[in-house]
């Protein structure tokens, strides 16, 4: 995979054959809201997915059924690591705060989050 790079429109079809988990051209256009993207549009972004390494296909003669071979779990976790560097020095503290900040979290809500985390890694802990 070159880029983990993705535009919007090609974010959008990458979230709808998650969702699918292997769809046609037609089957991922069908997902989109009123008024859809027309099928050539919709053709050429799942090309430039598989040209960027998200995307391949399987072919059944000249019908080609489309699925990711990168994860949403892979790619989320590029992204939120991208941004934790790009933007907060790599400082989780500071991403975290930041963004308890914008969506206003009371102390309530911010010890709940430390209960969750703390809960989680120690479940992490046990499986390993």
């Amino acid at each position: 995979m070159k880029t983990m790079q993705l535009t919007r429109a090609e974010e959008q079809v990458m979230q709808v054959l998650w969702d699918l988990g292997e769809g046609l051209v037609k089957d991922i256009r069908d997902r989109f809201d009123e008024p859809r993207p027309a099928r050539n549009t919709v053709s050429t972004v799942v090309r430039i997915l598989e040209k960027k390494g998200f995307v391949d296909h399987k072919s059944y003669g000249n019908v080609y059924l489309y699925f990711p071979i990168v994860s949403r779990e892979d790619y989320s976790r590029h992204q939120l690591f991208g941004l934790l560097e790009g933007y907060f020095d790599n400082s989780f503290p500071a991403m975290a705060s930041f963004f308890a900040r914008e969506k206003d979290l009371s102390m309530a809500e911010l010890e709940e989050l430390m209960t969750e985390t703390r809960e989680e890694l120690s479940a992490r802990k046990k499986l390993k």
